[in-house]
């Protein structure tokens, strides 16, 4: 009987290969497949789904024998799937990020479009994040991680899918445990910062995330806040389908 072929565990995230996250990911997973690091060789976060488009783009290999790219998560987990390597992931892990990313953040989310980009390519993909910043219970986190992608691998997930995990900055005895959540909503983001410069230049910091609209429970942002795992599947599909008749209806007046 021939030896199982070990499952492809592709790690990227969008705060960089150096970032405490994406190293205590990999030592939770390292030996649970055949895995491998491809992350941006800086902080990405906010990069959302963007692809390097208007310059070639360099890859290198660190000493821990992570791939960095000068690029976004999604050119990480793009250059992957589409022959960097000689075989394309089995599962996208993409995390752990430094902060949540709920409700309205996910369409921010380098973290969440890394993971995105697996789905797209057609695997199973993960996107990881702590509730709070500062890597708080890392450690934790990442064994929370690796719970999930056990679970995926002994199950043998092979359609692909695309969930949104933020885990409490808690030590894993404290979690209260896992639940199912839709994303909340935020109010809209708080005025843009303006400074000068000492050139006396005027310049433009994008203000804060707004404060939670929708926390209601059910959301992502309601289960965290009582010590919960929330496990939020997302899609792709933006169409609004209740929209399309009304739509109809009020272009059928345009006449070209």
């Amino acid at each position: 009987m021939s030896a199982k072929i070990p499952k492809r565990i592709l790690i990227s995230n969008d705060d960089g290969y150096h970032a405490d996250g994406i190293v205590a990911l990999y030592e939770a997973l390292k030996d649970l497949g055949d895995v491998t690091v491809m992350a941006p060789d800086q902080n990405c976060s906010g990069a959302s789904n963007s692809l390097t488009l208007q310059k070639s783009l360099t890859v290198r290999q660190t000493p821990s024998g992570f791939y960095t790219v000068n690029g976004t998560p999604t050119d990480c987990v793009h250059l992957a799937s589409t022959g960097f390597f000689e075989h394309k992931p089995d599962i996208v892990v993409s995390g752990i990020n430094n902060g949540q990313n709920m409700g309205d953040d996910i369409l921010y989310s380098g973290t969440v479009a890394a993971a995105m980009e697996g789905y797209v390519s057609g695997v199973p993909a993960l996107a990881f994040s702590q509730v709070d910043r500062d890597w708080g219970n890392i450690e934790a986190a990442a064994q929370v991680a690796r719970a999930f992608v056990q679970m995926l691998l002994a199950a043998d997930a092979r359609t692909p899918f695309l969930w949104n995990i933020n885990i409490p900055n808690l030590p894993v005895a404290e979690l209260k445990g896992i639940e199912v959540t839709r994303l909340g909503r935020r109010h809209a983001a708080e005025p843009v910062h303006v400074v000068t410069n000492p050139r006396g230049e005027t310049q433009y910091w994008i203000g804060p995330a707004g404060q939670v609209k929708d926390g209601e429970p059910g959301t992502d942002f309601h289960a965290t806040a009582q010590g919960f795992v929330s496990v939020t599947p997302l899609q792709i599909d933006l169409t609004d389908r209740s929209a399309l008749a009304a739509t109809s209806d009020l272009l059928s007046q345009l006449k070209l």
